[in-house]
C-alpha cells in the first residue's frame, strides 16, 4: 500500500460460493510461517496513558489472535518486535499476525476466504463484501458490543460528525461490520507544485488564479522554448486530480454531489467539465502541457521535472517537494520545488476523509469480543500513541514537540516505514487513531508551507456525502462507471489534443453519455442520497 494517499482499499472479487463457505473459524493457519508464541504472560498493569475507559489487561488468561496485514515490505521479525511484546504486556494478548505483501495480498485473501479458516481479524474487504459476509454469519457486527468499546462508541456513535457511517456503512438489518480508521489524513496531500526557483529567476510570480497560471505557463515557454512547462505522470487521472477546482470533484468521481441543487450529477457532462477541458485545450495547442501528459511513466517525467530546461510545473504527491530536490542537490543545490496555489474557478483542492475504510473486520469466532476489544485499545489516544509513535522513554523523547528516536540516529529520514521495519509500529491497516504528534504529521518547511497555504485559507470543496446503495445498484455502479469512465477518458484525450475538436464534438458527446447509462448511474445516487436523508 502506497502511504502518499493513505487511503487505499482493497478490492477483492468474491464469488458468492466462497462467500457461502466462510465461517468464523478464528484460528485460520493461512499465510507465511510464523514463529509459535510464547505463553501469555500476566499483562502489565502499569500506567499505560489514556485507553478511553478500555480497561487492561483486556484477557486474564493466556490468549492468541490470528491478524492477516499487507505490508509493503514486511519487516522479517515482526512476531519479535516492540509491537508484539508490547500489545501482550498491556493486553495480555499474542498476536499471530500473517504477513503478506501487498503485491500479493487481494490472491492470498481469496484462498484464506475460500478455505473458511478465517483469521480472527483481517481486512481487505468492500464495505458490500463485508456487509454480505456478515449477514451470512461469517463476521462479526460491532454494535452489539458498544457498551464494551467505549472508544469506538466515543468517537463513532456519540460524536456527531462521525456518527454518519452507521447510515453509511451498515448493512440493511444496520449492523456494522468493519471498523474504520479515524484521523490517518494530512489535511494536504496532493496539489500543483513548481520550481520556484525558476520562477524566482525569471521573475515569475506564484499564480492566485487560473489565467495568471496560464500566463506563468507562457512566460516559462517563452524563457524556454523547447520545454513543456506542465508535466504529468498520472495519466488519465489529470481529469479527475484537476476537477476539484472546477467544483466536479469528488470521492465517488465521476459523480459527484452538487451542495446547491443538492442533487447528484456526472461531471462528465456538465459545462464546467468542458470549461476545464478548454483550458487545459488552450494550454496543448500552445505546447504549454507536454504531449505525453496521457502517456508519460513515472521516471521519464522524473526526469523532466528535475532537470532546469524541461518542466517546472506538475501535480502530486507533498513528498515530492523534498524527494526530488534532495535526488538532485549534488548537481542542482539550488532545485526548490513548492506547494502552489489550486487551479481552477474554485480556487480548492480535494476535501481528504477523516474516516477512512480498509475493510478491518473480525470473525464470528470464540475471539470475536477479546479481538474488538483490541481493536477498542488501539483507537484509543493510548493505543494510537504507541501504535504510530512507540513507548515515550524507551523507543523516543519528545523534543521541541516532535518525537526522536535514539536508535534510529543514523536513519536520514526517520519516517513511517522505519518505525514499522525497527518496531512493528505504523502497520498501516492496524493504525485505527494515529497520534497526530507522529513522524507522518512531522511536516518539513516545504510541506508544512503546503498545510499552511491551504488550511489557512479553507481552500477545500466540500466532502460529499458516503451513501449506501442496495445490491442492485451496487451491481449497476460497478457496470456503468467502468463504461463510463473507459468512454469519458478517451473523449477528453482525443477533445484536449486533436485541434479540430470543438463545440460539436461536445454535444455530440453529451448525446453519447447519455445513452451509455447516465441516467441509470446518477438515479442510483440520488436514491441512496434519498434514503440517506431521511434515515435518523
Amino acid at each position: 500500500m502506497s502511504r502518499k494517499p493513505l487511503v487505499m482499499i482493497f478490492a477483492v472479487s468474491l464469488a458468492v460460493a466462497l462467500l457461502n463457505g466462510c465461517s468464523g473459524a478464528g484460528s485460520g493457519t493461512n499465510g507465511p510461517a510464523t514463529q509459535a508464541p510464547l505463553p501469555s504472560p500476566k499483562a502489565s498493569t502499569a500506567a499505560t496513558g489514556d485507553t478511553g475507559g478500555i480497561k487492561l489487561p483486556i484477557v486474564d488468561k493466556p490468549t492468541t489472535l490470528t491478524w492477516m496485514v499487507s505490508i509493503d515490505r514486511p519487516p522479517s521479525n515482526l512476531a519479535d518486535s516492540l509491537f508484539v511484546k508490547e500489545i501482550e504486556k498491556r493486553t495480555g494478548i499474542t498476536l499471530d499476525i500473517q504477513v503478506h505483501s501487498a503485491q500479493i495480498y487481494k490472491d492470498k485473501l481469496k484462498i484464506v476466504l475460500a478455505s473458511g479458516k478465517l483469521p480472527d481479524i483481517f481486512s481487505g474487504l468492500t464495505l458490500a463484501e463485508a456487509n454480505k459476509m456478515g449477514g451470512q454469519g461469517a463476521l462479526t457486527a460491532i454494535n452489539p458490543y458498544l457498551k464494551d468499546l467505549p472508544n469506538f462508541k466515543k468517537l463513532y456513535i456519540d460524536n456527531a460528525e462521525n456518527n454518519w457511517i452507521m447510515k453509511s456503512w451498515t448493512d440493511d438489518k444496520n449492523n456494522l461490520f468493519t471498523w474504520p480508521s479515524y484521523g490517518l489524513q494530512r489535511d494536504v496531500n496532493h496539489g500543483f507544485l513548481y520550481r520556484k526557483d525558476i520562477f524566482d529567476k525569471l521573475g515569475i510570480k506564484e499564480w492566485t488564479n487560473t489565467e495568471e497560471f496560464y500566463q506563468a505557463l507562457k512566460k516559462l515557454k517563452e524563457a524556454n522554448p523547447q520545454s513543456y512547462p506542465y508535466a504529468s505522470k498520472t495519466k488519465e487521472n489529470i481529469f479527475r486530480d484537476w476537477s476539484y477546482g472546477w467544483g466536479i470533484g469528488g470521492s465517488s468521481f465521476p459523480a459527484f454531489y452538487d451542495e446547491k441543487t443538492k442533487t447528484w450529477k456526472l461531471a462528465y457532462s456538465t459545462p464546467e467539465y468542458k470549461d476545464m477541458l478548454d483550458f487545459m485545450k488552450k494550454l496543448y495547442n500552445e505546447g504549454l502541457i507536454d504531449p505525453e501528459f496521457i502517456t508519460d511513466t513515472e521516471a521519464s517525467w522524473t526526469a523532466k521535472m528535475t532537470t532546469n530546461n524541461k518542466s517546472f510545473v506538475t501535480f502530486d504527491w507533498i513528498g515530492r517537494l523534498d524527494l526530488f530536490a534532495n535526488q538532485v542537490k549534488a548537481t542542482s543545490p539550488e532545485y526548490n520545488l513548492r506547494y502552489g496555489n489550486p487551479v481552477g474557478p474554485t480556487g480548492n483542492i480535494r476535501t481528504l476523509p477523516r474516516i477512512d475504510n480498509f475493510g478491518l473486520v473480525v470473525s464470528e469466532g470464540k475471539n470475536k469480543e477479546v479481538a474488538l476489544k483490541l481493536l477498542d485499545y488501539l483507537t484509543s489516544p493510548a493505543g494510537g500513541t504507541f501504535l504510530t509513535m512507540g513507548i515515550e522513554g524507551e523507543t523516543f523523547k519528545m523534543e521541541n514537540g516532535k518525537p526522536v528516536y535514539p536508535e534510529l540516529k543514523d536513519i536520514p529520514n526517520v519516517d513511517i516505514y522505519a518505525l514499522e521495519s525497527q518496531y512493528g509500529l505504523w502497520i498501516e491497516s492496524m493504525v485505527l487513531r494515529p497520534d497526530k504528534r507522529n513522524v507522518y504529521f512531522n511536516f518539513t518547511e516545504k510541506e508544512k508551507e503546503a498545510q499552511d497555504k491551504i488550511v489557512k485559507s479553507n481552500k477545500f470543496e466540500a466532502a460529499d456525502p458516503v451513501l449506501k446503495f442496495t445490491d442492485e445498484e451496487t451491481k449497476t455502479l460497478a457496470e456503468l462507471r467502468v463504461t463510463l469512465d473507459k468512454a469519458a477518458n478517451e473523449f477528453s484525450t482525443k477533445y484536449v489534443m486533436k485541434k479540430e475538436f470543438g463545440e460539436a464534438d461536445w454535444k455530440e458527446w453529451l448525446q453519447s453519455v447519455e445513452k451509455l447509462g447516465t441516467a441509470k448511474l446518477i438515479d442510483a445516487y440520488n436514491a441512496a442520497q434519498k434514503r440517506y436523508n431521511e434515515t435518523k
